[in-house]
């Protein structure tokens, strides 16, 4: 298998490959690297934080005060951050790359959010249990979970008076997309998922009472549906697998969507819904490894933190500083800014996190100083934002682990670093802005390679 191909498989399906790894892939054909990166993931490993002190204040309490419940509030704050730090950390070191790729792909898609770290990490672990299985089956998980029968309102879904919330983003951003249901289509199902709750522990019930247990009809079809009859209703539509092919391809292959390309998914995605085996057609496909394919995608913030990491290693010293830099690059996991999610894409890039992208291979790998807050206010005249930044510029409290580059990299010359650190294609301005790098110092010209525009791109 040809090196840019093999790179830009591990960029795409997983997050980076190192040079020792490349080299003993590339003897091997496509099939067999598809199938090892498979097999890596074959397992799931809970990702889990120590919460048994938590627990044990909130289940012990038999009426909490407002009080009490402010004080969980912030208890459970500071451990979803905790959780983020360990999520990251993991993405930055992944034994089973791939699932964790695709549980990171499924985080923006089954969007949720939540104040209660002990039902975030359930739903967070049942992305990543759910990540290569059966679609079915992980749909209806997710809509059981606590954190998603809050965050879309279905604990306020009951029989005398319906809350639509679910039932809506359901068919509009999980399954159909926008124009393939009615209004009605969504009232009849919210009747359907009336009483859909859960336990202070997390764990679903059914509230009798407030369920709806009428006839419904819903996209053509009449009964007494409960929420997973209206799961399986929508499962039987061919539309719900173009729609997640289709993003499927947008986040893996490229935003400009191919129809031919999605065809040949949904042949093969529909109707048993089996997500490896999707995803092993689409790594295998010969389309995928296509030029217009490789060096499209702008990197995400996960994925330039990660890409970083993946070159030289970084080792955080306070889960504060990976924090701060996800909120300056305007993706802080577990907190998506809407149930749409990120938008990705150029919605990436903006005059707020250019620089800052631009310069932060530096600022983690050779401690240069950024800004905490590189957000200025309209009304500031340029003066004030420049007194301003300068006052609140700091060093990251990041150590680079140059031990881990040095192991990876010492056997390569400077043209080969500088094909692996940047794959795609170069445009001539940049090819003789490298020329012109020094090359004395593999570290530093490594660093300034990171800080190219290109390096932007996978």
């Amino acid at each position: 298998m040809k090196t840019k191909h093999i790179q830009h498989l591990y960029q795409r399906a997983a997050f980076g490959i190192r040079p020792q790894k490349l080299k003993q892939l590339q003897s091997k054909d496509r099939k067999r690297v598809v199938k090892e990166l498979f097999s890596d993931s074959k397992n799931y490993t809970p990702l889990k934080i120590d919460t048994r002190q938590l627990e044990d204040e909130l289940y012990s309490m038999n009426k909490p005060t407002k009080a009490n419940i402010r004080e969980l509030i912030k208890k459970s704050r500071k451990k979803i951050n905790e959780y983020n730090f360990a999520w990251m950390n993991r993405l930055m070191q992944p034994e089973e790359a791939l699932r964790e790729r695709m549980t990171l792909f499924w985080a923006n898609h089954f969007v949720c959010t939540d104040n209660n770290i002990l039902h975030l990490q359930q739903y967070n672990n049942t992305l990543r249990k759910n990540a290569l299985g059966n679609f079915g089956n992980f749909l209806k998980a997710i809509a059981k979970e606590p954190s998603m029968l809050k965050y879309l309102n279905n604990k306020q879904n009951k029989k005398a008076r319906p809350n639509e919330n679910f039932a809506r983003e359901l068919q509009e951003l999980f399954t159909l997309g926008t124009g393939h249901y009615s209004e009605k289509d969504i009232k009849e199902a919210a009747r359907a998922f009336t009483g859909w709750n859960h336990n202070m522990k997390g764990d679903f019930i059914l509230r009798k009472k407030q369920h709806d247990f009428g006839k419904k009809t819903f996209l053509g079809k009449t009964g007494n549906f409960n929420g997973d009859d209206i799961i399986d209703i929508i499962l039987e539509q061919e539309q719900c697998a173009n729609f997640i092919c289709t993003k499927i391809y947008r986040y893996f292959v490229n935003e400009q969507v191919n129809n031919d390309h999605i065809r040949e998914m949904i042949k093969v995605f529909y109707p048993e819904y089996d997500i490896s085996s999707l995803m092993n057609f689409v790594f295998n496909a010969g389309w995928f490894y296509e030029p217009q394919q490789i060096g499209t995608k702008i990197k995400s913030p996960v994925d330039l933190i990660t890409g970083i990491n993946n070159v030289v290693g970084i080792q955080f010293n306070k889960p504060k500083e990976l924090l701060y830099i996800q909120k300056l690059l305007n993706q802080v996991l577990l907190r998506p800014p809407n149930v749409a999610g990120w938008k990705g894409g150029r919605t990436w890039i903006d005059t707020n996190t250019l620089m800052i992208r631009l310069k932060l291979a530096s600022v983690l790998l050779n401690n240069a100083v950024i800004a905490l807050d590189e957000k200025g206010d309209p009304e500031d005249t340029y003066q004030m934002y420049y007194n301003r930044m300068n006052k609140r510029k700091r060093k990251l409290e990041a150590t680079a682990q140059w031990d881990v580059f040095e192991s990876e990299f010492q056997n390569l010359s400077v043209d080969e670093i500088k094909e692996f650190i940047l794959p795609s294609k170069i445009n001539s301005g940049t090819e003789q802005l490298i020329k012109k790098l020094k090359t004395d110092s593999k570290q530093q010209y490594t660093i300034q390679l990171m800080s190219l525009p290109e390096y932007q791109l996978c």
